[in-house]
């Protein structure tokens, strides 16, 4: 009897042990932790001189003096420097009749120079990778540009491989978000993700001002990083991953049309962005900090939180209304050290920091990058965080929030932890002793003044 006893209660621990071990191994494997990342910078040929982005204009001959106008005031107030960087085929003034080769050379440049470099720094070879996702928005060429890669670097024939399209400027949130996804499946998995954009097909020679506008901002860049689960690669991580938040209205006709490629009256292509996109970004922001603050906010700011909204509720004057509505405001700083904000444009970063109570130490990572590289879409993100490592800003147990807004439409954030205190200068690293400068101004005006008096 004692025996079977004996033997019974064994049996029972040894399978209480296997389900703790198998549920512990789960959690584990279910990290997802950022190895490195490495940004685009291209060569200094290609940059965006005032005097060159000047000629470009000028050689737009459909182009009216209020058209002049228009581009003199969205340039000076766009917050960009003459250090950002554009595609040969403008520089060399072919942007009405860019050929095949242009766009892809313009991606491979930036996927090959970055890929190389982030095997390099990791020490990992291709062979090693398991997934390989690619998102450039606006250039899908077939063979895919996944498919490129995997060509040149001689992956295996197992890797998993996806090329996402039309995905806009916050396609990186979505590119990790499907790579975690595999890692709830896939045990010790490396993953590798490209995210650029392709400028030269989409450059518009129109002269419709709401497409006119995205010439003003977007610029050429790219990021390449190395994502895993492996638990054994932890201590070489930069950041883990706690959680992902994405939010798409586009079932609503207004926000799904408030950025959109299209067609204009004469039958140019080019990036519609219309009156309604500000009212979708704040829609999407609000659905998507709806359901990331629970995720992020330590449980005394969520019921801080919970009490002034009945707080509210339960006093009606109008003076009890305007208080509780000013005192109800998140605290996103009580449980996020750093935020990573897309560089949409200098309106979006202001109106996104005023809506999480930013200071302007919190959102000169966001304005020194749109200053220096432009909006360079979904890779934006990763400037934004370049920018602050370079500046020794990230150190261990800090948490990182990024924030992106997209096509769509779309805003999406993920938060991450540091693992590590980093201080790497990547692409900053030969220009973050100028920054910040002592003034943002745009010296083009001093070229293309002579507007303002036509």
């Amino acid at each position: 009897m004692d025996l079977l006893w004996t033997i019974s209660t064994t049996l029972l621990l040894c399978s209480l042990l296997s389900i703790l071990w198998k549920e512990f191994d789960r959690r584990r494997n279910r990290s997802c932790y950022l190895l490195d990342f490495v940004c685009y910078k291209p060569s200094d040929d290609r940059k965006l001189s005032s005097e060159l982005c000047s000629d470009i204009i000028v050689r737009n001959k459909r182009l009216s003096v209020p058209d002049y106008k228009f581009l003199l005031k969205v340039v000076v107030n766009s917050g960009i420097s003459e250090e950002t960087y554009g595609p040969r085929s403008i520089i060399e003034g072919r942007e009405e009749c860019p050929t095949h080769d242009d766009c892809v050379d313009e991606v491979d440049d930036c996927m090959y120079r970055t890929l190389d470099e982030l095997f390099l720094r990791t020490g990992i070879s291709p062979i090693d990778v398991d997934v390989l996702v690619v998102n450039v928005s606006m250039f899908a060429p077939s063979p895919s540009l996944t498919s490129r890669i995997v060509n040149r670097y001689r992956m295996r024939e197992d890797v998993k491989n996806f090329s996402l399209v039309g995905m806009g400027c916050s396609a990186s949130p979505i590119a990790i978000d499907l790579v975690n996804n595999i890692f709830e499946t896939r045990k010790r998995t490396l993953a590798v993700v490209v995210t650029s954009e392709s400028i030269a097909p989409n450059w518009y020679c129109g002269t419709d001002k709401s497409m006119m506008l995205g010439n003003c901002l977007f610029r050429s860049g790219g990021c390449s990083f190395m994502l895993t689960n492996d638990p054994s690669l932890k201590h070489r991580a930069k950041m883990n991953l706690k959680c992902l938040v994405r939010a798409h209205i586009g079932a609503n006709d207004d926000a799904y049309g408030c950025a959109i490629q299209k067609e204009d009256d004469e039958g140019r292509v080019g990036f519609h962005l219309s009156k309604s996109l500000p009212k979708a970004a704040v829609r999407a922001f609000a659905e998507n900090l709806q359901r990331l603050a629970p995720k992020v906010l330590p449980m005394g700011e969520l019921a801080l939180y919970v009490l002034r909204g009945f707080r509210h509720r339960l006093w009606r004057s109008k003076e009890a209304k305007t208080d509780a509505a000013t005192a109800a405001r998140v605290n996103f700083k009580s449980g996020v050290d750093h935020f990573c904000l897309h560089t949409g444009g200098a309106a979006v970063i202001d109106a996104v920091g005023r809506a999480l109570g930013l200071t302007n130490y919190d959102m000169e990572p966001a304005r020194m990058t749109l200053h220096r590289w432009g909006n360079t879409s979904a890779s934006s993100l990763w400037y934004v965080l370049g920018y602050m490592e370079a500046k020794k800003r990230l150190r261990r147990k800090d948490r990182v929030l990024m924030l992106s807004f997209g096509a769509g439409f779309k805003c999406n954030s993920c938060l991450w932890e540091v693992l590590r205190d980093l201080n790497d200068g990547g692409a900053w690293d030969d220009c973050i002793r100028a920054y910040p400068p002592q003034t943002l101004d745009n010296p083009f005006i001093e070229k293309f003044g002579w507007v303002k008096e036509a």
